[in-house]
């Protein structure tokens, strides 16, 4: 191995999820890859960008494996620096020998993120398209990844730039004029800037909106079942399951706590959750149960209303629609199970709800569709989409600061005004690239999986 080689500086890792699989990739990144490709393949002629067939072998020189290997030359690579894949047989045995024997000549292993943070680090992404990648891996839904391919394109790139360039356009009329303070502000020149923070704040707060509103696109909907004890709650998360996962009895107050399983809706992949039975009760562990249950009503995008159609409409019913009626901000679905049984309830108590008939026993089709529905509604819209927490934060801050802005703009007093507008300007700019940058890089790439 050449000692002027930085070994530290050169990682590795294996790039995809551990277990069984027709294919598994290590990646190494650093100046000391291409050597390493070398030592591990035997070859002396490695061609970038070229799939070579080769047999790797560790340091002891025992044969591991017949793989592919691909070089990638700096800077024409993910990261920008001298890029080694091994693409060898899957399973955990395999890859893992490949990475010891990497390991063994004395290469770092990569930290989770490492390489998406070289990449940007490298300039060859912003944070925007590292954000991209690392909610892409985890989306719930075809809506989600169509967002988030858009976003590894620069389409929030472009909004945070078009937004950036707005502001120190707005605050290169405001250094000139107080240059010139002796001079009155052309009303034009005012209006202008005016304008153009209205605009952006119009546009930011949609976004913002949007963002919310669609959040459940990328972190998967959360869809509560609510209802008084015995109404179906659990048999219909079962039914929607296609497995008992949830405990079944006439017994009331058998579900004392609340259970959360993902399922797949149409393109969506949604979490729903089974909640205990909403009533007053004196049991203790029930109560608690309850308590959580509400506590779902509150983290839910959607909840699904259910009442008994074999009983009739009582106190308890009375309770959940006081509830329902109190979810102005979530989407509603009202239901009445067992309508395969004799009908009991009294239908006109919810009259003015869209109610589905269903039976977690025979049929809930209706619901699955009104669902799917749903969730592609949300979905469609060509709207921008912050993705993460930090990025609505940011044009928040950013907003913020322009409506701080405006006041000493009329005012006149301009060193404020120009201070806030650069606030603003600091704020939109670190959705893309931070000004303070390590220790954000390191908690923000820290969160990726190993080999991104």
């Amino acid at each position: 191995m050449d000692k002027t080689l930085n070994l530290q500086n050169t990682i590795v890792a294996i790039a995809t999820a551990q277990g069984v699989s027709s294919i598994s990739i290590i990646r190494v990144s650093g100046e000391a890859a291409l050597s390493i490709a070398h030592k591990i393949s035997h070859l002396e002629n490695i061609i970038p960008r070229h799939a070579h067939l080769t047999s790797l072998y560790n340091a002891k020189d025992e044969l591991i494996d017949h793989a592919i290997m691909i070089y990638f030359a700096a800077p024409y690579s993910f990261t920008g620096e001298e890029i080694v894949e091994f693409q060898c047989h899957g399973g955990m045995i395999v890859a893992q020998e490949i990475l010891d024997s990497i390991l063994a000549y004395g290469v770092r292993l990569a930290e989770p993120g490492e390489f998406s943070k070289r990449a940007f680090l490298n300039g060859k992404i912003d944070l925007t398209e590292a954000e991209a990648i690392s909610k892409l891996i985890e989306a719930k839904s075809v809506d989600a990844a169509k967002i988030l391919a858009k976003q590894m394109k620069g389409e929030l790139k472009t909004f945070v730039d078009e937004s950036r360039e707005a502001l120190l356009r707005s605050l290169a009329y405001s250094e000139v004029m107080i240059d010139y303070a002796e001079e009155d502000i052309p009303d034009d020149i005012m209006q202008s800037i005016t304008t153009q923070l209205d605009s952006l704040s119009v546009k930011i707060e949609q976004i913002v909106d949007a963002s919310h509103r669609r959040r459940g696109l990328i972190e998967g909907f959360k869809v509560a079942i609510i209802g008084k004890p015995n109404v179906g709650k659990s048999s219909l998360l079962n039914a929607l399951l296609s497995y008992d996962r949830a405990i079944v009895s006439d017994i009331a107050g058998t579900t004392r706590d609340t259970i959360e399983e993902q399922v797949r809706i149409g393109s969506h992949i949604i979490r729903l959750v089974d909640t205990a039975g909403i009533r007053d009760s004196e049991d203790t562990i029930e109560k608690i149960g309850i308590e959580r249950s509400l506590s779902s009503v509150e983290d839910a995008d959607v909840i699904i209303a259910l009442f008994d159609a074999s009983r009739p409409f009582d106190e308890e019913d009375e309770k959940i629609m006081t509830l329902v009626n109190t979810l102005e901000d979530k989407h509603l679905i009202v239901a009445i199970n067992k309508s395969d049984l004799e009908n009991k309830f009294d239908i006109r108590k919810l009259k003015s709800y869209d109610v589905l008939e269903v039976s977690a026993k025979k049929s809930f089709v209706r619901l699955t569709q009104r669902l799917e529905s749903l969730f592609d509604d949300i979905g469609e819209g060509e709207e921008l989409m912050l993705i993460s927490a930090r990025q609505i934060e940011a044009v928040n801050k950013a907003k913020d600061s322009i409506i701080e802005a405006k006041q000493p703009l009329l005012d006149g007093e301009l060193e404020f005004f120009s201070y806030h507008l650069q606030e603003a300007v600091k704020a939109i700019s670190s959705i893309s690239k931070p000004y303070d940058s390590e220790e954000i890089l390191d908690k923000m790439f820290g969160e990726f999986c190993l080999g991104k």
